[in-house]
């Protein structure tokens, strides 16, 4: 959600650096941004602007930006009140030595407020973030430094936070700590820089180390940094680690708009997810991940995959894969609900956490519940050091590479293919579809080229129903998750109210809404369970409502059927709802387009969700 960017060094760069990584940060879903820097006279400066970073860019010059040494900075998702200049970060004290940006929500800010407005302190903004600058100010009354005073202030904060911290009383140190949301720093030649996320620090430095929960840093000029565990009053010594980081992946290129560029980048991203790990020579599946807990494995008898949003859907395919190939029964949970649920675990029970940024508050509570359950917890996570890779006791990563539009497209192919192949690991090669679907892997990713190459014709069904307020997506079999993920895709993008269901649901409520103005987008692509489907179009064209089918190469029936019809390629049972998955992707884009939103940006929503 929120970005934050800190540095600290000896060239007077800061605000360059600052203002590049929160930029990079951009991706994430803001509505405000403010940066806070130390003058020629190591006083405290602050500017704040509702809107896009460059706005804020602007207000500090544009090119000619002050040269400083020290700054920190943000981008807000708004949490606690609307969005404006005051309610932005960096929050600082009164006399504003003290400068704070935030991530998280300090849950207990309403009760720290009403002690330290019985201190004496006022409050400017209606933000929780308020509480920090002005409760740390409130310890250095009676500590005999600020690391004192700042150490005292984290152990009164309930909640989640990534929070770093400047202060004029000591302006060769940054002074940041986390708490359930994901903070590293990096260490460049000159400089140390602290970001909520590394693809802000990527262009400096891929030296970089994480932060644990209950952990904080002091981040010093000269360049050196000092951690310490506050729960447990330990130091910690912890190693640089190095970031893989592909620097074209996360540029735009000659794509208009990245969720473009990420969805002609699903054929790459299913070779990129199967590399090195199918041998069809052997007949086998390799996952280096999962090597550590091989005998662990072994005697698992049930799964339950947590996930949130378009995630969740990747694990109702890879449910449905998991149990046809392995045999072991899989059941798909809402991480946001799945903490709070008091249900019996076994030791032969593994978790599987599915997240693309790997830092979903959600999904990372979801694997805390279980720490002391003694369950195997596994990870599909694409984003390489993140907060689930470190709390998980093995994994596989998605190898999808940075995914920079907030609506996910190509790390469903990843999640959706890494869950296959475990799927196929766990079976062992017991399974009748196991080789067919080893072959289809190999294949996968020229078929999907070939349903990219109908891009126009998308765009011409996208023109034609861009108008329309209300769809319904439906499917059967592994069709359905499928079907679910396309309805979220449109609702994200284009605010057209868009459901997913089951083909088999529509007379159990939905058919209710059907008539000439509430088009139904059905995966029709060639199964055991086609002509069922074709059943439910009849039912929805008995209603007067506007069909329109993604089929399999072939088919000649679905034309007297339907309004529209996209051919994809023909592929087993088990991956052709893929292939439709990429239309029913360009199709919300086009929408979009053709409605002149924000693609890569759409309102309210971001793309890493690190609070609850």
């Amino acid at each position: 959600m929120c970005g934050i960017v800190g540095y600290i060094g000896e060239q007077p760069k800061a605000l360059n650096v600052v203002l590049d990584g929160l930029s990079a940060l951009e991706y994430r879903g803001y509505d405000s941004a403010g940066v806070a820097y130390l003058d020629n006279k190591k006083q405290l400066l602050l500017d704040k602007q509702v809107g896009r970073v460059q706005g804020l860019i602007d207000s500090l010059g544009g090119a000619d930006l002050p040269p400083t040494t020290t700054a920190i900075g943000h981008t807000r998702w708004a949490t606690h009140g609307i969005p404006t200049i005051p309610n932005a970060h960096p929050q600082s004290n009164t006399d504003k030595t003290i400068m704070v940006v935030h991530n998280g929500i300090i849950e207990n800010y309403s009760e720290l407020r009403d002690h330290l407005e019985k201190q004496g302190y006022k409050f400017v903004s209606e933000t929780d973030t308020e509480v920090i600058p002005h409760l740390i100010d409130f310890y250095t009354r009676t500590t005999t430094s600020f690391v004192e005073a700042f150490e005292q202030a984290l152990h009164q904060l309930r909640g989640a936070y990534g929070i770093v911290v400047a202060t004029s009383a000591e302006p060769d140190t940054l002074y940041a700590a986390r708490l359930s949301s994901p903070l590293v720093f990096g260490v460049a030649e000159d400089a140390l820089i602290v970001a909520s996320d590394p693809s802000a620090i990527m262009e400096h430095t891929k030296k970089v180390i994480y932060l644990n929960d209950y952990e904080f840093v002091c981040l010093h000029s000269d360049g050196s940094y000092d951690i310490k565990d506050f729960e447990h009053d330990t130091v910690v010594e912890r190693e640089v680690e190095t970031l893989e980081y592909d620097a074209a992946q996360a540029s735009l290129g000659d794509y208009p708009h990245f969720m473009l560029k990420e969805i002609f980048e699903i054929p790459a991203t299913l070779r990129s997810a199967t590399l090195g790990r199918i041998k069809l020579e052997s007949n086998t599946v390799k996952l280096g991940g999962l090597e550590s807990v091989a005998e662990q494995l072994k005697y698992i008898d049930r799964i339950v995959i947590v996930a949130c949003g378009t995630a969740s859907y990747a694990g109702m395919y890879g449910e449905y894969l998991i149990e046809e190939l392995a045999g072991i029964p899989v059941e798909v949970q809402q991480a946001s609900e799945f903490k709070y649920r008091n249900e019996p675990f076994s030791r032969s029970t593994a978790l599987i956490a599915v997240s693309q940024s790997g830092e979903t508050a959600d999904t990372i509570a979801a694997l805390k519940k279980v720490e002391s359950y003694g369950v195997l917890r596994l990870g599909v996570i694409n984003a390489v050091g993140s907060t689930m890779t470190r709390m998980t006791d093995a994994g596989v990563y998605c190898h999808a590479g940075p995914e920079q539009a907030v609506a996910s497209t190509k790390a469903f192919f990843a999640q959706a293919t890494v869950l296959m192949l475990i799927g196929l690991y766990l079976s062992n090669g017991r399974s009748e579809i196991y080789k067919p679907l080893l072959e289809e892997l190999e294949a996968l990713p020229n078929k999907a080229k070939q349903v990219l190459d109908q891009a126009d014709k998308i765009k011409a069904l996208a023109e034609k129903y861009k108008d329309n307020r209300d769809f319904i997506y439906i499917g059967r079999g592994y069709a359905y998750p499928c079907a679910l993920e396309g309805a979220i895709k449109l609702k994200e993008i284009t605010y057209i109210h868009a459901e997913g269901y089951p083909a088999g649901e529509m007379k159990h409520g939905p058919l209710a809404l059907i008539d000439e103005n509430f088009p139904t987008f059905v995966i029709a692509t060639d199964s055991k369970v086609l002509e069922k489907t074709y059943g439910s179009i009849q039912e929805i064209r008995a209603r007067k409502g506007p069909v329109i089918a993604i089929a399999t190469e072939g088919n000649t029936e679905i034309a007297k059927l339907a309004d529209d019809v996209i051919y994809v390629p023909k592929s087993m049972e088990q991956t052709s709802p893929l292939l439709a998955e990429i239309v029913m992707q360009l199709f919300s884009y086009y929408v979009a387009v053709a409605k002149d939103l924000n693609v890569d940006r759409p309102r309210n929503l971001a793309k890493s969700v690190t609070v609850e």
